[in-house]
């Protein structure tokens, strides 16, 4: 069997022009198997925060199976469809916050953030506030790859390329206590919650008037690596918004569904949004799925209006990927996956910062339930970046990958160019037995990198290098 698709040999574009890729042909349970027999554990969950109840769950399966071959697709222009009736029940009445009661369908992450901006700024022009349409979101973000969401993302170099076509967005600071941006006494006395009150700041210079929404991860994933906000940040978030007139949009992309070890990220702080973007664990890999759960106050608006959201796109609210929605939600709710993730999620960190103790590389390890991060450093007191030619966390993950462990490996935690990190969100059904094997190659991965760049660059590589024990 072929093993891999060279880049001078397939006909896709894959993600990196310059690289082969193994095939897989199978998965179960939380490994990936190739067309050689080698197994894979799925560290990041897909890329990432996707395969929430594992892989091979045959009652997704035999979901999909009845769905598909009784109705696979309907026109939601003119018919109701008994699974987006029913996920959209099982939705409201068992994970979304209290109080939000209506749910629009989408076919994934960047869609749902898209549709939310657009359901937003359409709210307050029905109202007869059509001045609103600024959304105002934080650097270091990543909110999605279509241009909307694009432009509301903090994530440079993301951005950069398509900046002259990007809508017009502005950016406060994040909430990242370890890289403080916004206080300097934040690292040495707690979080003041500047970052928070930035938002105000920006508010007040832009005119309340102007502005529609702000958006933001409870959790940050793939631009700061698991990075949540600070106890007090998002009630302060939500005060302020409500003080002027401002939609809270919560970006549940990654977050949701049980992964941080309560249904939404945005529950560990007791908030309720007014909207939640979502996807990826609601449709566990089996289907593309997303959805924009709202406060029914919002839906009303434009009911009596408008009558109509002008957003849609062809796949959105199928009932196949509805289905399949159906059966993963249920699995989550049968096996108690959301309590999973936060008990083995906190055995998951404590065997993290195990490995920090051994492996001075390790700045920071921080995260909740089974979304954690782990940042990469030379000088863990002065958390000096490695230069980010060397592409340290790609090493890492290169050299894990090579001992069976999937990782999702980021840059950019400093300034969106520096900062090495690492993502770990694995499916939502691991065991402990299962995060001490991907403890003991993530491991391996660390030392064979350290001993890498101590023998290539010994007098660039930091005191992190220097002080590793061989």
């Amino acid at each position: 069997m072929q093993q891999a698709s060279g880049p001078d040999v397939t006909r896709v574009i894959h993600r990196d022009l310059n690289r082969s890729y193994a095939t897989l042909v199978r998965a179960e349970g939380v490994y990936y198997y190739d067309d050689t027999g080698r197994r894979y554990l799925d560290g990041s969950g897909g890329s990432s925060s996707v395969t929430n109840i594992g892989h091979g769950v045959k009652e997704v399966a035999d979901a999909v199976y009845k769905q598909i071959t009784t109705l696979a697709y309907a026109p939601t222009h003119a018919f109701t469809t008994e699974p987006i009736e029913e996920l959209a029940r099982l939705i409201i009445e068992n994970f979304a916050p209290e109080g939000m009661d209506r749910v629009w369908f989408v076919s994934g992450g960047s869609e749902a953030v898209e549709s939310a901006i657009k359901m937003a700024i359409q709210y307050h022009r029905d109202r007869g506030k059509p001045t609103k349409h600024q959304i105002i979101s934080r650097w270091s973000s990543y909110h999605g790859s279509t241009f909307g969401a694009m432009a509301v993302s903090g994530n440079m170099p993301r951005r950069t390329k398509f900046l002259p076509m990007l809508p017009p967005s502005e950016h406060i600071p994040p909430c990242f206590p370890y890289r403080c941006w916004a206080s300097s006494t934040c690292q040495d006395s707690g979080c003041d919650l500047t970052c928070a009150h930035h938002l105000e700041h920006t508010i007040r210079q832009l005119g309340p008037e102007n502005v529609a929404a702000f958006i933001a991860e409870p959790v940050v994933g793939a631009t700061l690596s698991a990075q949540p906000a600070s106890p007090g940040y998002f009630q302060e978030i939500r005060r302020i918004c409500d003080k002027y007139d401002i939609l809270f949009i919560a970006d549940e992309v990654m977050t949701g569904f049980g992964r941080t070890g309560k249904n939404f990220g945005i529950d560990h702080w007791n908030v309720i949004p007014d909207m939640i973007a979502c996807a990826k664990g609601m449709g566990g890999g089996y289907a593309p799925l997303g959805g924009v759960i709202v406060k029914p106050e919002i839906v009303g608006e434009v009911r009596r209006t408008s009558g109509t959201f002008l957003v849609g796109h062809t796949a959105a609210g199928n009932p196949l990927s509805c289905a399949t929605g159906i059966a993963v939600l249920n699995y989550v709710l049968k096996h108690d996956l959301v309590g999973n993730a936060a008990n083995v999620g906190l055995y998951f960190k404590e065997q993290l910062l195990g490995l920090m103790e051994k492996h001075l590389i390790i700045g920071d390890v921080r995260g909740v339930g089974l979304m954690l991060g782990v940042e990469l450093v030379t000088d863990r007191a002065t958390k000096q970046p490695f230069p980010p030619e060397w592409k340290v966390s790609q090493m890492i993950a290169s050299a894990a990958l090579e001992r069976g462990l999937v990782t999702y490996a980021l840059m950019g935690t400093v300034d969106g160019i520096e900062g090495d990190h690492m993502l770990f969100t694995p499916p939502l059904t691991i065991t402990r037995a299962e995060v001490d094997e991907l403890i003991s190659i993530y491991d391996q991965a660390l030392s064979v990198v350290e001993a890498e760049l101590a023998a290539t660059s010994p007098e660039q590589a930091g005191d992190a290098v220097q002080a590793a024990p061989w």
